[in-house]
């Protein structure tokens, strides 16, 4: 298990919920922490994607809710969502691993020296992790939900894991 903290944002949480892995989160992470923000987001009785798996997930606390959310620093150029699970990274400190999807917060946490991960890199390490047996039929299962990655990006991961 590792040893860092995993702050989730919403867009991998939903791919993850999609394809089972939200209950990967707790063995590849000592913590996985969503932002009361990020819950809002994915709030019950929308039908959303993924949304009877996040709740599950917060309910046997394989993810939990971060206890504060900092106001500040603002980045304006983010959506809310984002912006939350950065500034509760931020705040974290050393440890903190941001999962997140959108470039523009990636820049941000690269600037700031915070690491991060996205769905894609999260199923690699499910599978480095020998929590899949294979991480093509998950990806499989995200393109099915509508979850964008070019298939490119996917044919290039699968290449460098083994499985082109």
């Amino acid at each position: 298990m590792a040893e860092e903290a995993a702050f989730v944002d919403a867009s991998p949480l939903i791919g993850l919920a999609c394809v089972g892995g939200l209950g990967w989160l707790p063995k590849l992470y000592r913590t996985a922490f969503i932002t009361r923000t990020v819950r809002d987001e994915v709030p019950p009785g929308r039908s959303l994607p993924g949304e009877t798996a996040i709740r599950s997930a917060l309910r046997q606390r394989q993810i939990r809710l971060s206890r504060r959310e900092p106001a500040e620093p603002v980045f304006p150029e983010l959506d809310e969502g984002e912006a939350s699970t950065l500034r509760a990274a931020l705040r974290h400190g050393e440890g903190a691993l941001l999962i997140v999807d959108d470039l523009a917060t990636r820049r941000i946490a690269a600037q700031l020296g915070i690491r991060f991960t996205g769905t894609a890199g999260v199923i690699i390490e499910a599978k480095r992790a020998r929590l899949i047996k294979a991480a093509r039929p998950v990806f499989e299962r995200l393109a099915e939900s509508d979850f964008r990655l070019s298939p490119e990006l996917v044919e290039a991961i699968l290449a460098e894991i083994g499985e082109a």
